[in-house]
Parts: C-alpha cells; structure tokens; sequence
C-alpha cells in the first residue's frame, strides 16, 4: 500500500489492521517523509516505483495486489506499467494519469504558496470535507514545524515535483492488471473526473464512486472504502 504526498505510512492507519485479516500487508514511507531517506530531488514517480520493486526484492515478494492512493497511486501507475508481471491486482485512489484540467486546485499553484509547512496544511484544508478531520490534522500540520532547507522539506518539494511532472496518460492502455478505481464524488484536490479519465484507458477496469467522499476517503469513508477494496481482491460478495 503506497501513501500520497507528503504522509508517511501511518496514512494507512483505518486500512492496515483491517486487510492484515486477509492479507500480509506491506507499507512503507516513501523517499523524501517519515523514515525514508530525504535526498535532494527533484524525484519522479518512475523513481518511487523502482523504489517499490526495489522493497519488494529485498522482501522477497515476486507479485502482489498493489494500492496507492493520490500521489501512491501515480507511483502505482507506473509500477503496473512497467513491471507488470509484478502487480496482481492493482487499485488506484483519487488520483490522476496527467496534471491538467482534473487538477485544477494544485496546477493553478495559488494554494500552494508559503513554506512547506504552509502548503501542506492548504492541501489538508482541501483533502478534508469534514470540519473536524479539517481543524485535527490541520492542527497537527501547522504544530509540526517543517523549517525551510531541512531534510523534510527537501523530501517535501522533491515530492512534489513528482507529482507535478507525472504523465501516464498515453500508456495507461498497456497496463494488464485488473483494476480498481475507486474516488469520492466531492474530491476537491483532485477533480474526480481524473478518475473517469483513467478508467476510460485502462482495458481491465472497475470504476467505484463513493457519493459524498473526499479526497481522503480511506480515511473519511473508511469502512466502504475497505469493504469496496476487500471485495475487489477477494471476488466475494460481502
């Protein structure tokens, strides 16, 4: 399971001990947050995916389901593009093949102004359509000090350059995996039409619209997310 930008593995708090019941479970913080290295970027998703297969050599995992949400799922992208005979099923999050239209709230870079700090509670601000998940974790990011220069914000904006510069759009036809898209119909970071715009590519596909969900319905929307995940992977009518 491969986490958005800018949060560690912990995003995958609602997910981790639920599909542990089914499956052995392997997350990890991506290069640039919590415990990764922070090295000077900028970095790509294609870059973040060869880390993923590289964390799945060292375990000794020859296949599995994958899972990204948000930027997770762009580093999803382009392992199920480029070692397919290494994803199983896959399952892409709120996201996008392509910056443009369908990210309209980041492209344009008004929110995304200030320090690190800054920018991810604005990101925040927009991720959460609950006013308390909004007022907790926008909480927790302006507490957390991200002081310009340091290691967390060189891995914040390396990031966010991959996010920026990730383009899968033209190749999405050649991804072999079944596949599960699945977005909150009031995703307001990432327009949910990016998700439609995916589902129309790729040949093996199953599109679920979480009515009323936010861009961060794994955590909002838990419960259906796990239980709409669960059933794709297992064929089982739950």
């Amino acid at each position: 399971m491969i986490m958005g930008f800018g949060s560690a593995m912990e995003g995958w708090h609602f997910q981790t001990p639920f599909f542990s019941k089914h499956f052995r479970v392997v997350i990890l913080d991506n290069r640039g947050v919590g415990g990764s290295d922070k090295p000077k970027g900028p970095f790509t998703t294609r870059m973040m995916a060869d880390d993923v297969i590289h964390l799945m050599d060292h375990l000794k995992i020859e296949n599995a389901h994958v899972m990204g949400a948000s930027m997770g799922g762009m580093i999803a992208q382009e392992i199920s593009i480029n070692y397919p005979e290494r994803v199983n099923k896959l399952v892409l999050a709120c996201t996008y093949a392509k910056r443009g239209e369908t990210f309209r709230h980041i492209s344009d870079g008004a929110k995304l102004r200030g320090s690190p700090a800054e920018r991810m509670t604005a990101i925040i601000d927009l991720a959460f359509n609950k006013p308390l998940y909004r007022f907790v974790f926008g909480f927790l990011a302006r507490f957390r000090s991200i002081p310009q220069g340091s290691p967390d914000s060189v891995g914040i904006e390396g990031q966010s350059a991959a996010v920026m510069s990730h383009d899968t759009l033209e190749r999405l036809g050649s991804i072999t995996s079944e596949t599960l898209v699945i977005v909150g119909t009031r995703d307001r970071l990432i327009d949910p039409a990016a998700s439609e715009v995916i589902a129309s590519r790729i040949p093996k596909i199953k599109l679920i619209k979480i009515e009323g969900g936010s861009h961060t319905i794994m955590v909002e929307n838990k419960d259906e997310f796990n239980r709409e995940v669960l059933k794709f992977l297992t064929n089982r009518v739950l």
